[in-house]
């Protein structure tokens, strides 16, 4: 199965909303495709996932929540982060965790927790559909920000 996605208009929106900083909006950006992607996968009507992401880093905990019909929000623990570079790996951190949540709506919760591989997120939604539900998977996600002034030109993945 091959999933797409362009995300634009989703992380423009929580550019704006949070009032990020250019690396948290690539990060968040990254986080919120990953999350959207994941919860389109879900097969049954009205399932919902939760990704939390804690890492060393400055930005602090990133969390997205989506559903199977489309919806997705999240936010970050420091929206204010810089790095300098738009560097996501060093805002994140290495050294931490990724949660994953997911919520039938039929009783207990699925959670699955890996450790961060990178930082990057998609290396870490790979690693963790890899280490937690065995299913060999790769996932691309891109947040393009103009280098002069942050603004978001593009994103999306698969």
């Amino acid at each position: 199965m091959a999933s797409a996605i362009t995300s634009t208009n989703i992380v423009a929106t929580a550019q704006q909303v949070h009032r990020l900083s250019p690396v948290a909006t690539a990060a968040l950006g990254r986080l919120l495709t990953g999350a959207s992607l994941m919860g389109a996968q879900l097969k049954q009507r009205r399932a919902a996932l939760t990704v939390r992401i804690k890492g060393d880093g400055p930005l602090g905990v990133m969390v997205a929540s989506a559903t199977s019909d489309g919806n997705v929000r999240g936010f970050v623990g420091n929206p204010n982060c810089e790095t300098g570079h738009i560097n996501v790996g060093k805002a994140v951190g290495s050294n931490g965790t990724l949660y994953v949540v997911r919520d039938y709506g039929t009783g207990e919760p699925y959670t699955g927790v890996v450790e961060l591989v990178s930082g990057e997120i998609a290396e870490d939604i790979t690693s963790y559909y890899a280490n937690s539900e065995q299913i060999p998977t790769v996932c691309a996600l891109g947040v393009l920000l103009d280098k002069q002034d942050g603004a978001l030109l593009l994103a999306g993945g698969m």
